[in-house]
């Protein structure tokens, strides 16, 4: 059974992870993107703080 590690870098060398980490980049170059995943983070922090 492949260890985690090795999974992971079988997964970062399939080509469709690839394209698909390009796109995520190409659309978090994108102001209005980064707005959104910056207002997501805050939710999240701002919730796992609560939890504790």
């Amino acid at each position: 059974m492949p260890t985690l590690s090795q999974r992971l870098r079988e997964l970062m060398n399939d080509p469709r992870s690839k394209r698909l980490i390009e796109q995520g980049r190409r659309e978090l170059a994108k102001p209005e993107n980064k707005q959104k995943a910056k207002r997501l983070l805050g939710k999240l922090r701002a919730h796992r703080t609560q939890g504790r």
